[in-house]
């Protein structure tokens, strides 16, 4: 098989009200040091190490973050691999924006769009199921997604609904799927009958597709980003297009615009643990905990208190007493106590609390 040239378009943009006050407006989630002693956005290019070359990764933000991204990632990228979305336009526009950019350095590569904010720990697993997608991809020509499969009937999750199964020369031992439809978030009785199914996976949101493929696609489906695309590929300013025509773009995302119409859409399901990090709950299940079931990155003082999850990048002691269920988060210039059960509507607070602590 001819192989071609691998590229990764990581997606590093998102506001950072989830995870308040340790997050801001500048530091969203994946610029966070929440696992490991590095931020997410570290993990996601680590976990590309062998599978694509180092000067083909990609990164997109937005222009509140990049300086923090470049910071974090100069030294490992060149800066011409950084760049920054000038308005918010949803999943679509930012991902034609990545196709532009690959197909401008090879139009016959196959590329993943990678979202920087995911948790994957079994990284050996992560990238022999992507290297089996970018087979799928160039072999087929397919667009292809990957599916996790559910844990659970959560009705936050976009699901993907298979059909038969297939096979694919070069990737045998991948379970690989045609894509009936996707699916938007359920309510949770239609989430638990997707469950009772079992032929629907969570949608993951990493793509993988040969440049051809998708701008075909595009062109059939999204004519105006298909024309944005060769505009980037094209340009011999690539800021100054990105700045004249991004803007202009319909505010969709990926699915509605392309993945619900495609012509052929494949599922390759993910052989490796995944977790979206969507709340501090997420992160209490990989912190420490004492025998009372309190999670918490620090030592922790506590009597008759349970199930609590608390982050502190302070320094300070932090005392439990007779308390259950809380959310405690320090930093240097605020503070956070939140029932847990509430963990989704943290972000609702950013709005009330000063604008120098977004």
């Amino acid at each position: 098989m001819n192989t071609p040239s691998t590229y990764a378009v990581i997606l590093a943009g998102g506001s950072g009200r989830r995870f308040w006050p340790l997050s801001r407006d500048t530091r969203p989630k994946q610029l966070l040091e929440l696992f490991g002693g590095k931020t997410l956005l570290e993990h996601a290019m680590k976990r590309l190490e062998g599978l694509v070359p180092q000067e083909n990764i990609l990164i997109l933000t937005n222009r509140e973050q990049e300086a923090a991204v470049r910071a974090l990632l100069g030294e490992a990228l060149p800066a011409e691999n950084i760049l920054s979305e000038p308005a918010k336009r949803d999943t679509a526009p930012a991902i034609a924006l990545g196709i532009g950019w690959v197909a401008a350095r090879d139009a016959n590569a196959v590329m993943l769009v990678l979202p920087a904010d995911q948790l994957i720990q079994e990284e050996a697993a992560f990238r022999t199921c992507m290297a089996a997608a970018v087979t799928v991809a160039h072999q087929t020509q397919a667009l292809v997604t990957i599916g996790i499969s559910p844990t659970w009937a959560c009705p936050s999750y976009g699901y993907i609904e298979r059909g038969p199964r297939t096979q694919v020369a070069g990737a045998e031992d991948a379970a690989i799927y045609e894509v009936q439809r996707f699916r938007e978030k359920p309510n949770p009785d239609l989430a638990e009958d997707f469950l009772r199914q079992g032929n629907f996976s969570w949608n993951a949101g990493m793509f993988i597709w040969s440049v051809s493929a998708v701008v075909a696609e595009l062109s059939r489906h999204r004519p105006e980003l298909a024309h944005f695309v060769a505009e980037i590929r094209h340009s011999k300013d690539l800021k100054a297009t990105i700045e004249a025509q991004f803007a202009a773009l319909p505010q969709i995302s990926i699915d509605y615009a392309l993945m619900e119409k495609a012509g052929r859409v494949l599922n390759v399901e993910a052989s490796f643990d995944w977790d979206d990090v969507g709340s501090w709950i997420s992160v209490g299940k990989y912190l420490p905990k004492d025998a009372a079931g309190n999670a918490a990155n620090q030592a922790l003082v506590q009597i008759d208190s349970h199930d609590n999850i608390v982050f502190s990048t302070a320094g300070q002691n932090i005392s439990l007493l007779g308390v259950t269920d809380l959310i405690v988060v320090q930093t240097a210039d605020a503070l956070l106590v939140a029932n847990r059960h509430s963990a989704d509507a943290i972000k609702k607070i950013v709005e009330l609390v000063p604008t120098a602590l977004h």
